[in-house]
């Protein structure tokens, strides 16, 4: 089924609260009950309860990601989000917006590079924020766009992008999202240059490019 086909059913069927996902820590629960992973899984791609069960969360954020044509960050926010905004889970396919503020296309743009990054790449990455691991420049980088993000965005917003990355792309995410504030206040960006990026913008170049 095409992506935007098994989009449209998911959000169809969660339009009715009766069998919209509210479970929310593993795929399935011993009742049956599902998180928005595990019912996309098991209602569009035909997935057993059975499989839920035995298959590691891992594997199911790159199979709905693959399944969603989202990158796998995104699809982990679904599954941290899942039920607990309003209009979720339909709203983190459908107006993303909503739940990771204003910035989503950046972010979204930059969880998707993160998925194309070669594993030398990554070794790279790896190696800024282990080089700066006890800097105090890093440190003080790590406050302000931790600041600047939640001075730029609602609280859920913020968290909700927070729990979707990790280590230095979290940070990278947060500067993202209080770019704007980063700015304002004449602090330059540290972690996005880890990955590439002399700023947001060279992020959304980068994916149009891609």
């Amino acid at each position: 089924m095409p992506t935007t086909d098994i989009i449209a059913s998911a959000v169809a069927r969660w339009e009715d609260p009766t069998r919209r996902p509210l479970f929310k820590g593993k795929l399935v629960d011993r009742d049956g009950c599902m998180c928005a992973q595990g019912d996309i899984l098991h209602h569009e791609l035909g997935w057993s309860v059975e499989k839920l069960r035995r298959t590691a969360q891992v594997e199911a954020d790159r199979e709905v990601a693959r399944a969603l044509d989202i990158s796998v960050a995104h699809a982990i926010l679904l599954r941290n989000v899942n039920d607990s905004e309003p209009g979720a889970p339909s709203i983190v396919l459908t107006n993303p917006e909503k739940v990771i503020g204003d910035q989503a296309p950046t972010i979204l743009a930059f969880w998707r590079h993160l998925d194309r990054m070669t594993d030398e790449q990554w070794a790279a990455a790896r190696d800024a924020a282990r080089d700066a691991a006890w800097d105090a420049a890093r440190d003080a980088a790590r406050d302000a766009a931790w600041d600047a993000a939640r001075d730029a965005a609602r609280d859920a917003a913020w968290a909700a992008a927070w729990d979707a990355a990790w280590d230095a792309a979290s940070y990278a995410v947060a500067e993202i999202m209080g770019a704007r504030v980063l700015r304002e206040r004449g602090t330059p960006f540290f972690f996005l240059p880890m990955f590439g990026f002399s700023d947001p913008e060279a992020v959304l170049a980068a994916d149009e490019a891609a």
